[in-house]
Order: C-alpha cells, then sequence, then structure tokens
C-alpha cells in the first residue's frame, strides 16, 4: 500500500550528524534515559491515539502532521549513538593495545554484543492499558505497531593476530600475488571455540537467532500473516465519516452509464451463450474492482426455451382452415453488438399443441373465473385470454387459475389501458409498450415453490436427487403463451356475438373493437401452439465476490443483483447491475488505500433469476445452515431504477438506519433530500412480496432483507424496448437516479458493515409486529365465513407485546456500552469487544429465530412466520401467510393451531434476545 497523508504511523525522525550525536548539551544527548516521567508522557501519547466513538471527529487525518511535529523534539527509540573510539568496525576484535589476554578480549566482546543487542522497552513500560483491549474512536481497534529493525552483527573473529593485520589481509585484492605467498595463503585459518568458552555459547546463540529471524520471516511473507497484519493496522488511518464522504462523492455516473450500455447490448436468457459470457464479464470486473474469493458457482436447473417455428396462435374454421395467424414478435428495437431480440414466450411453460373454444376472462382472477361461472359460461376445454396486471399481477397464478377452472391453454397480453397509449407516450420516446410491445415473464409457481421446481428444499448440484418434470408441483400443467395488444386486438374482434358482454370494469383499452363479448360454445376455435427445447440439468452460474472483514470476518452482509433478463434488462436487472458494479469500484479503491470493514461485503451476481427466482434460492439452499447462522443482512437491487420515486421494501429494522441515509441523500431534481421526499409522500418500508431474489433469503433463511428501488409509472418491462436507449433518454437521463440509488447503497453497506454496533431498529420491529397482528385480526373477523370469526388470537398478541419487552429490555445493553466506552476515553476492552460482537450476532438471529423450520403446510419452503407470498395471493402487506392460509382454507382448528405455534415461535425469540 502506498503511503498517504491519512496513514497514524509515528512519523521517522531526523538522523542526527556525528557532531549533533556527541554534542554535550544536544537535543539528542538529553533525552538519553527514560525516566518516569517519560513513562508518564508516554502513557498520555497512547492514550491520544484513539478517539472516540461517540463523536464525528477529524483526528485519523490529523494525526500524521500531529505525531511529525512531536517526534522532531524527541530522541527516536532504540538509537545509540557511535561511540568516539573509532567508526570501523574491525576495531571490535582488536586489542585495546593494554591487555592481549583472551579473557579480556572476550569480556570486552560480549559487552559490546549486549550493546548490539539492546532493546528498546519504553514503549511497553509506557503504557498503561491492558494490551487485551483497544480503542474505539475509529470503529476499528487503533493498533500501532513500532518495530526496532535492527539485528546483531555477525562477525568472523581473528585466530591470530591483530584486527589491524586481519584488515590488511582482507582489504588485499584477490589475486595479488606477494614475494612469498598469495593473499590467500596468507589468511589466517578458523578455529573452533573452545568447549564451555563464552564464545562457544555466542556461536550457539547465534545461530539459533538466526533460525528464528528465518523462521519470522517465512511466517510473515511465506504466510498470511503478514498481509492480515498489515490489512489490520491499515485501516486504523480512516475516519468513518471521512470513508463516507469519500464513498458517496465518488459515485460516478458516467461509469454507470457505461456499464449499463455493455450489460444491455444483447439479449442474455439465463443459460445462454450471451448470458454465459456477461458472467465472465462480472467476474472479471470483480476482479478488477478489487473484490477477493471472486468465484463461480454453477447449478443444473430445469429451464426451457422457444424455438422459431414451435409457437403460434391461430383462428381456425370448420373444415380445417385457418383463418387469422397472430404476429408474436416484435419489432426490432434497435441494432445489437451481437445475437437477436429473444422471442416472445413464458418461462417454465407447458409444451402442448392445443385447440379450444375463445374466452375472455378479464384479469384471470379467481373472482374473475367465478363470475364467469356465474354467468353460465362454461371455461372447461377452452382457451382463455386475460391481460396482464389486475387485483392478481401474479402471471403464474392466472395461468393457474385458468387450469384450474378447466381451460386447456392460456393466452395473456398487455392492455393500453394499464401499459400503453392510453396510459401516455409509449416507447421508444415514452414510458409505455407499443402497439407490438411483448412482456414476457415465467408462469412457474414462486408462491408455491421457489427456485429449480425439480429440487425444492435443496441445492440443484449434480448427484443430488431430482424430480420429474410431470410430478413438480411448481409448474403449470397447460401451455400458455404472451401477445401484444396488437395480437390480442384480432381475438376480441372475433368474439363479437359469443357470449355475453362483458361487465364495464372488464373492458379494456384496445382499438377497434366495439363490443366487449365474453365467448361461450360458439366461440371461434383457437390453436394455441408452444412446442419448445426443455433442458432438465442446464448449468447456470452465480458469481461471488467479497471484501474481508477483520473483525468477524465469517458475519457478513450480502448485496445481490442478478443479470440474467427476458430481453435487454435495462431496468431489470441491469439498472441494479450498473449500480453494484459502481459501488464494487468505489469500496475497492478504499480497500485498496488500507481500509476494511468489521465485518464482511459480499457481492452476488445470480443467474436464472427471471426463472423462479433460480440462481439466489438455489445458493440459499446449498448454503443454509451458514447463511442462518453468519448471514447478517441482504440488500437486493433487481428493478433499481424506472422512475423518479424511491422505494424501499423489507424487514423493519433497516427503518432508522434507511432515514439516516436518506437525509444525506440530495435529489437535484427536486432540490431536496431523500429523506424530504420520502416523508412529504408519507414513505414507508412495505412489505416484501416475491417479486425478487430476496425472496430466499428473508422467507428460507429468515436474513433480515431490503430490496431498494426509483420507480414511477409502468415502463415496457420485459419488452425488447426495456434497452440502453430507453433508459438512456426516457427512463433515467443523464443517470441520476442510478448515481443517487449507488450512494444510498454505498452509505447503507459502510454502516451495516463497518459500525461497531450493528444499526438494526429492533423497536421499530417491536411496534409493527403488534400493528401486524391487530391487522390481521381485523382482517379474519371481517371475513363472511363463521370459521375465521371462532379463531382466537389472544396468544399472537401476547407474543407481539413480549416481543416489545424484551426489544426494549435487549436496547439496554447497548446504551451501558456507550458509557462504559466514554467513561473509558473511547477504550473497549477485549471482554467488552467480545460482548458487542455477540450482541450484533444476537441482534441479527432475532429475524432468523422467527422461522418454523417445518414450513407452512404445502408449501414448506416458506419458513418465516411473518414475510412471505400466500398460496394465491402476493399482496405483499398480507403478513402471517400461514395463518392467512389456514384462516381461507375454512378449517377453524387448523388455524387455530397455527395461530398459537407462530405464537410460540414469536415468544421464543423475544426470550433469545435477552436471554
Amino acid at each position: 500500500m502506498a503511503p498517504n497523508q491519512d496513514q497514524l504511523y509515528d512519523s521517522v525522525p531526523p538522523i542526527p550528524t556525528y557532531d549533533e550525536a556527541v554534542a554535550s548539551g544536544s537535543a539528542w544527548h538529553h533525552d538519553v534515559a527514560i525516566s518516569p516521567v517519560d513513562h508518564s508522557h508516554h502513557t498520555t501519547e497512547a492514550e491520544a491515539e484513539g478517539q472516540s466513538l461517540l463523536t464525528h471527529s477529524r483526528h485519523a487525518f490529523e494525526s500524521t502532521s500531529t505525531n511529525h511535529s512531536h517526534a522532531q523534539g524527541r530522541r527516536p527509540r532504540g538509537y545509540r549513538p557511535p561511540t568516539v573510539e573509532t567508526d570501523d568496525d574491525s576495531s571490535l576484535f582488536s586489542s585495546d593495545g593494554d591487555s592481549d589476554s583472551d579473557d579480556e578480549r572476550e569480556a570486552d566482546q560480549v559487552r559490546r554484543e549486549m550493546q548490539e543487542l539492546e532493546i528498546d522497552d519504553s514503549d511497553v513500560h509506557g503504557r498503561n492499558q491492558s494490551s487485551w483491549g483497544k480503542r474505539i474512536g475509529l470503529s476499528l481497534p487503533q493498533w500501532r505497531w513500532k518495530w526496532r529493525w535492527r539485528l546483531p552483527t555477525l562477525r568472523r573473529r581473528s585466530v591470530g593476530g591483530s584486527g589491524s593485520d586481519n584488515a590488511a589481509h582482507e582489504r588485499a585484492p584477490e589475486g595479488e600475488e606477494g614475494s612469498g605467498s598469495s593473499w590467500l595463503s596468507r589468511a589466517r585459518p578458523l578455529s573452533l571455540p573452545k568447549f564451555g568458552s563464552t564464545a562457544l555459547f555466542l556461536l550457539v546463540g547465534r545461530t539459533m537467532a538466526l533460525f528464528i529471524i528465518m523462521g519470522f520471516f517465512y511466517l510473515l511473507f511465506a504466510s498470511d500473516l503478514w498481509s492480515d497484519m498489515a490489512r489490520r493496522m491499515g485501516s486504523q488511518m480512516f475516519d468513518p465519516e471521512s470513508i463516507r464522504i469519500h464513498v458517496q462523492s465518488s459515485v460516478n455516473a458516467r461509469r454507470i452509464r457505461t456499464h449499463l450500455e455493455h450489460f444491455t447490448s444483447y439479449a442474455h436468457l439465463a443459460g445462454t451463450a450471451g448470458d454465459y459470457a456477461l458472467m465472465e464479464d462480472t467476474e472479471m470486473l470483480f476482479a478488477k474492482y478489487g473484490l477477493e474469493d471472486v468465484r463461480r458457482d454453477v447449478f443444473e436447473v430445469y429451464l426451457n426455451y422457444p424455438t422459431a417455428q414451435g409457437r403460434g396462435v391461430e383462428i381456425w374454421e370448420e373444415g380445417g382452415k385457418m383463418a387469422w395467424a397472430a404476429q408474436l414478435e416484435e419489432e426490432e428495437a434497435g441494432e445489437r453488438s451481437s445475437g437477436r431480440q429473444t422471442f416472445a414466450f413464458h418461462g417454465h411453460s407447458k409444451s402442448g399443441d392445443v385447440q379450444g373454444r375463445l374466452i375472455y376472462a378479464n384479469y384471470g382472477s379467481k373472482k374473475d373465473f367465478q363470475a364467469l361461472k356465474d354467468r353460465g359460461i362454461d371455461t372447461n376445454g377452452a382457451i382463455v385470454l386475460v391481460r396482464h396486471y389486475g387485483p392478481q399481477e401474479d402471471l403464474a397464478l392466472k395461468v393457474k387459475t385458468a387450469e384450474e377452472a378447466g381451460a386447456i391453454g392460456c393466452i395473456t397480453f398487455t392492455d393500453p389501458s394499464d401499459n400503453g397509449f392510453v396510459k401516455g407516450t409509449e416507447a421508444p420516446k415514452g414510458r409505455f409498450l407499443p402497439a407490438d410491445g411483448v412482456q414476457r415473464g415465467a408462469v412457474s409457481l414462486t408462491s408455491w415453490v421457489v427456485g429449480d421446481p425439480l429440487t425444492p428444499g435443496w441445492g440443484s448440484k449434480d448427484n443430488l436427487p431430482r424430480m420429474k418434470v410431470s410430478e413438480a408441483r411448481g409448474l403449470v400443467k397447460i401451455p400458455s403463451i404472451p401477445l401484444a395488444w396488437r395480437a390480442a386486438q384480432g381475438l376480441l374482434q372475433r368474439l363479437k356475438g359469443c357470449g355475453q358482454l362483458v361487465p364495464e370494469e372488464w373492458v379494456g383499452g384496445v382499438p377497434d373493437v366495439g363490443e366487449w363479448w365474453t365467448g361461450n360454445g360458439s366461440s371461434p376455435v383457437v390453436r394455441l401452439k408452444n412446442e419448445q427445447d426443455e433442458v432438465e440439468k442446464q448449468p447456470i452460474w452465480n458469481v461471488y465476490g467479497r471484501i474481508a472483514g477483520i473483525e468477524q470476518e465469517e458475519k457478513k452482509v450480502i448485496i445481490g443483483n442478478h443479470r440474467d433478463s427476458w430481453a435487454f434488462g435495462a431496468a431489470d436487472p441491469h439498472s441494479g447491475t450498473a449500480i453494484m458494479l459502481e459501488i464494487i469500484r468505489v469500496l475497492g479503491d478504499v480497500v485498496a488505500r488500507g481500509w476494511r470493514p468489521l465485518r464482511t461485503i459480499e457481492f452476488a451476481s445470480w443467474d436464472a433469476s427471471e426463472y423462479n427466482l433460480m440462481g439466489s434460492t438455489e445458493y440459499v439452499e446449498h448454503n443454509d445452515e451458514a447463511l442462518r447462522e453468519d448471514a447478517l443482512a441482504y440488500i437486493n437491487l433487481g428493478k433499481a431504477v424506472s422512475g423518479r420515486t424511491f422505494h424501499a421494501a423489507g424487514s423493519p429494522v433497516f427503518r432508522k438506519l434507511l432515514l439516516q441515509v436518506l437525509n444525506r441523500v440530495s435529489d437535484p431534481h427536486y432540490n431536496a433530500t431523500l429523506r424530504e421526499r420520502w416523508d412529504e409522500r408519507k414513505g414507508r418500508i412495505e412489505g416484501l412480496g416475491v417479486d425478487s431474489d430476496y425472496v430466499a433469503f428473508q422467507d428460507i433463511v429468515g436474513t433480515s432483507s431490503l430490496d431498494l428501488h426509483f420507480d414511477g409509472d409502468r415502463f415496457p418491462h420485459r419488452s425488447s424496448y426495456e434497452n440502453f436507449e430507453w433508459m438512456d433518454n426516457v427512463g433515467d437521463p443523464g443517470f441520476v437516479y442510478h448515481a443517487l440509488l449507488g450512494q444510498v447503497l454505498g452509505l447503507l453497506i459502510l454502516e451495516l458493515a463497518d459500525r461497531p454496533v450493528m444499526p438494526f431498529d429492533m423497536v421499530a420491529y417491536a411496534d409493527d409486529l403488534t400493528r401486524w397482528v391487530k391487522g390481521l385480526k381485523s382482517w379474519a373477523q371481517k371475513r363472511p365465513d363463521a370459521a375465521a370469526k371462532r379463531v382466537s388470537f389472544d396468544a399472537l398478541e401476547l407474543a407481539a407485546q413480549d416481543v416489545g419487552k424484551s426489544v426494549r429490555e435487549f436496547g439496554n445493553w447497548e446504551s451501558n456500552w456507550e458509557s462504559s466506552i466514554l467513561s473509558a476515553g473511547g477504550w473497549e476492552p477485549s471482554g467488552l469487544g467480545r460482548q458487542r460482537c455477540e450482541y450484533n450476532a444476537r441482534m441479527a438471529q432475532f429475524e432468523t429465530d422467527l422461522l418454523d423450520l417445518d414450513g407452512i403446510p404445502g408449501r414448506t419452503q416458506f419458513k418465516h412466520v411473518v414475510f412471505g407470498p400466500q398460496a394465491w395471493s402476493r399482496n405483499p402487506d398480507a403478513h402471517f401467510p400461514g395463518i392467512r392460509d389456514a384462516i381461507e382454507s375454512g378449517n377453524a382448528t387448523l388455524a387455530q393451531l397455527t395461530v398459537d405455534k407462530v405464537a410460540s415461535i414469536m415468544k421464543q425469540a423475544a426470550n433469545n434476545l435477552v436471554k
């Protein structure tokens, strides 16, 4: 590491001249002896090396100049002025002229060797603090290492004659011949010292010292000890506030734009050549920007891919003649560096070629299908046409609902009243889908089985068991395909006069349809063809890299973003990819300057997220025990920037920290901080659904998770129009909000990974639990079924109260810790440091303790008793999914048992906090 002005080491004092060293009354001779007063002075200096954690200080960047000026007026430790007899090393072996005895020469040699080996221990005696403690001022230990880089001199002693004669011999040029013999012939032979003599003792001692020194250097340079020591020492030079300022000011919108342009330059479905190429780029950039232990992780999962001639939507007349065919593909949305646009298809859709009568089913919710049934419209054997969005936004649940209603195929489309010209200007000049825009997506049942549907509950590694595709509960059983509204228009027009006129709320914005009809047995026959390539063990590639922590290396804060996309993925996922890479670059730069966090920061690029969140889920399932033990927090950047309004969804523990960070980040378009904009719209941390890669962390291993994004009106999501040009011109011109989210992310990472006490808002969690229990009770009492009204929530309410009491008692420790640090002038004994680490671990463990390891009945992957999806709903604010599922089943006994079990788990989590 190159030295810089931030280093806290003592400045090297100037070396005195010979005259200064021997002159009487000089400043150097004035400090030869270290008196008790000097000891006191050094104690004061040691105490000044740290600073209090509880105050913002500039000492870290001022200490260098302070130490240097102090060093100018004192003698360097370990310095010994030369003697006035001679400065010739050979004199150490010569006679003083008064005595030629071996004993006197040996005694003189011993005295001189002891002077050579003299060790300065002023630093040890000058400190009155325990060697097991550390300062807290910079949020890192303030250790200093003072070495006296001086070794004993090893010299060959003459066998006979004076030292001057020896010196004369040694100065003779090699090969020179004299009158009687050569220089070599005049050299006296060496002889071993006598047994029991002081010389033998010195020889043995020197040999042992040599081996010790060699071992010491091996330990430093041939092992990891030196790099670890240097890492710890270098971390002391940075003040936390200076790091915050540096990270925030270093986020570069231009670099983010460059990364986004590259990652959106060609299509890259999971498992394809484009995806593999971006994986290699990600791996290279992780290493280039300074992450350690960069590696790829391969899983083998079930994927499907569309074929050029394998898909079709057609209307057939009587007699087997095709009357109409839908245009499936979008117009080319711009030149790409390689490859072509992705075909329009549904991930994890069922292969098939089916024909049936066409039925329009609005948004495809259970309520919509029930309305058709009530009107006498038979959906058995039908091909149903449904809209995206609506009260049931989950694409897979739309298809599953159609399947359970007896349909044999499902066609989805985006109505312009939801995302199109009815809402505003279309892409590429505006935010909304044009007439040919197709929204792709997966129809795997994420709310039922997340990750690889063939390995629910364990990682998809080679040689591990796999289910058959036909047995996978997480896959739908009917084929489906997406269309643009221009293609759906042809279908809707041909339904006129078939069945019944639809309710007014079912009428969409597709132009030139006229009357909207439901369809029935007299509807035209539609052929839905969806023949595809299916790969049961397709490799996918996650990429990981980290910055190791110096205090709790095993504990980690994880930041993740997926890399695969349905098309080019400018907003989802690569706005997050570009931001994550920029933060890696900024943090890597700080690490290169010597900074280290207390806890490990790990970055992950997930693959196959668009297919049922596979990459992140398989990682979590393969490492579930380790993550439950050591994962402190997970921050997700799935769909990071698509507008100007900041949103956060996640665990309440992030509330206080998030608001502090938002206070530091200013929005130039509104001349206000993000906190002011947040308060203006009465923002809150929203609930987590099943939309991105936080699902496995929050719901399977209980890692407190946070999803961050700027959004606004709808945009051409998952279409070929969600490309770099759209983001550059419409989504975020100038990449202002990319840079703002980068600042938010960087500051969050610093606080979570480097604050001595984790900044979790446990009181906010307790308060929200109480509020959520009341909301659950109110929801149950408003239901029309009698079974829900028989369920008692008393145990759950008492458990929420217990959590509140325990959280407040738990928080007292932090107050006591702060008082101890203040009273000790910023010094933290090692025992208190261990308690602090245990306190942090227990704080993070609270979320994990809210897991029911048996899982929700029928959906055992989902183990969190508070967060998670319901079986038939993606409402992120519907907490306690297991209880809600049980109540909706109509089984009052099961519902009561579930309430009591959840209450017991909450009570135990509260007890674990204060045990």
